[in-house]
């Protein structure tokens, strides 16, 4: 029975992800979320009838809450882990919009959200993967799995002038290092460590956006257009996570994929 861990179940790329490898009822599928109860009603709504589901409480920054997490899920998966994807974070909506140059006219709050997202995106999962280490090392794929962004990618922020995002696309680029270093260290004894980017998906980001907003937001998805011609808009969350899951299955140690950051087409196409 392969037994997965996912953070951040409670809506959007998280919850799909637990629908998705739920439907095996040979997947023993552990998700992790700030808000237990709720997710419980909606688990019982949406996803009623599959035991194979269990949902467990903790905050990706409260590191006891995370270790309370791991030995939970020890109990359940009798001490071993073979699938733990680091979904859970914090998407900016502060730095979506205006280049890195205006945010610096608001020097605090751009620290406040740059530290958010380092907290979160960063060393929340740095703590999660350490504590979970122990079970994934005894388990059988020895996967572990962390949604990037193609907003971290130098080539294309480059050759598009990408400006928007910044503090966010920060924290997923220090991720997909802290991917790396964890390869470095780990794929010797066969674990594989890889980012992917779920690649543009509607998840509900820009409800919000005003019109000078959404005005920056469609010269953005023309840059979008411009790198990758087939690029017709945001993808639904279903075809995202059917296609990141597809990118992790076929990805190995001894394929040389260690340490890699990838998108949902397995290369470096991000939309």
């Amino acid at each position: 029975m392969p037994s997965y861990v996912i953070t951040g179940v409670s809506k959007s790329l998280g919850f799909e992800f637990l629908r998705q490898l739920s439907q095996d009822p040979t997947n023993l599928v552990i998700g992790i979320v700030r808000d237990k109860a709720s997710t419980d009603n909606r688990v019982d709504v949406e996803l009623s009838g599959r035991p194979n589901i269990h949902i467990l409480q903790a905050d990706i920054t409260d590191f006891n809450a995370l270790q309370k997490a791991a030995i939970d899920t020890a109990k359940i998966t009798g001490g071993s882990l073979d699938y733990l994807v680091a979904n859970a974070g914090y998407v900016s909506h502060w730095d979506a919009y205006d280049p890195i140059g205006v945010l610096g006219e608001k020097p605090q709050e751009l620290e406040e959200d740059l530290m958010k997202c380092l907290k979160i995106n960063v060393v929340g999962n740095i703590h999660l993967f350490n504590l979970f280490m122990p079970l994934i090392l005894k388990g059988n794929a020895k996967k572990v799995v962390a949604l990037s962004s193609g907003h971290a990618d130098l080539d294309s922020i480059n050759a598009f002038d990408n400006e928007v995002a910044a503090l966010y696309s920060i924290s997923k680029a220090a991720i997909n290092v802290a991917v790396a270093k964890f390869s470095a260290q780990y794929k010797k004894q066969g674990v594989l460590f890889i980012s992917i980017s779920p690649g543009m998906v509607e998840v509900g980001h820009f409800k919000d956006a005003t019109p000078e907003q959404m005005q920056s937001l469609g010269g953005m998805l023309q840059k979008f257009q411009q790198y990758n011609p087939e690029f017709s808009g945001p993808m639904s969350p279903d075809a995202s996570v059917r296609a990141v899951i597809s990118v992790w299955e076929k990805a190995s140690v001894q394929n040389g994929d260690g340490g890699s950051f990838v998108s949902h087409h397995g290369n470096k196409t991000w939309t």
